[in-house]
C-alpha cells in the first residue's frame, strides 16, 4: 500500500502538535519534517527542539528531511529529537557512505535525497546504506510547487534501479490528486503531501485519493 508522509512544512505553525495529532487521526503514516539551513535552500524552517516537541505529542514516525549543508554536524541532534528516518542530500556531503552510516549507527533508518536534476549515479555504490530513497520531484526550499514532468522518468528509473530491496522510494513535490497516480504508477511507495493535506477539507478523504483507493 501506498503510504503517505504529511509534510508539516504546509501546517499551520502556530498549532503544529495539534496539526500533528490531525494528521495522525486522519491517517498518515509518516510525518514529513522539513529541515532548512537557509544555505542549501533559500529558506529556514524549523530545528530539532521543535521535531522533539511534536515527537512528544504524536507517535507517527518521523521522516526527518535535512536540508542543510555539512548534515554530519548535526545528525546526532535529530535522531535524539526522535527522527525515525533521517535523510541527507547527496549534494550536501562529499563522504555520503560515511554519513549514511553514521545516520545508522545512531539508531535511525538513513535516507538519501536526490535534487531534480541530481542524477541517479549517485545513489548506485550506496544503495547497502539506505532504507529510503528520497526523489525530489521539485526543487527543494519552499512548499505548494508544481511538480517538475521529468521526475516522473526519474521515479521510475530510481524503481528499476532499487529492485526488490526493502528500500522505501519517497517523492516529494507538488504530489496531488492529479499527479499522485503518476508517481505511484512510476514506482513511488510514499508520498510525502502538504497542501493536498493541509488545506483539504477532509484530510483523511484526501489520503484516500492520493493512495489511489477511491479509483
Amino acid at each position: 500500500m501506498t503510504a503517505i508522509s504529511a509534510s508539516m512544512l504546509a501546517s499551520d505553525f502556530a498549532r503544529m502538535g495539534e496539526e500533528a495529532r490531525r494528521m495522525q487521526a486522519a491517517g498518515a503514516d509518516f510525518l514529513h519534517m522539513d529541515v532548512m539551513d537557509g544555505r542549501f535552500v533559500p529558506n529556514i524552517s524549523f530545528g530539532a527542539d521543535v521535531i522533539a516537541a511534536v515527537h512528544k505529542v504524536c507517535s507517527l514516525p518521523l521522516d526527518v528531511h535535512l536540508m542543510v549543508e555539512d548534515p554530519d554536524r548535526y545528525a546526532e541532534v535529530f535522531v535524539r529529537a526522535g527522527a525515525t528516518f533521517l535523510t541527507v542530500h547527496a549534494e550536501c556531503t562529499p563522504h555520503l557512505q560515511r554519513a549514511l552510516r553514521h545516520i545508522r549507527d545512531l539508531g535511525a533508518r538513513p535516507g538519501l535525497a536526490l535534487c531534480p536534476a541530481t542524477p541517479l549515479d549517485a545513489v548506485r555504490y550506496v544503495l547497502d546504506d539506505i532504507d529510503l530513497l528520497l526523489v525530489m520531484t521539485v526543487n527543494p526550499g519552499f512548499g505548494g510547487q508544481k511538480l517538475i514532468p521529468a521526475t516522473v522518468e526519474k521515479t521510475r528509473e530510481a524503481a528499476a534501479l532499487l529492485g526488490d530491496r526493502p528500500i522505501r522510494l519517497e517523492v516529494d513535490g507538488g504530489v496531488a490528486a492529479q499527479t499522485a497516480p503518476l508517481l505511484r504508477a512510476a514506482g513511488a511507495n510514499v508520498l510525502v503531501a502538504g497542501s493536498a493535506l493541509f488545506r483539504a477539507a477532509d484530510a483523511a478523504a484526501a489520503m484516500a485519493v492520493l493512495r489511489g483507493e477511491n479509483a
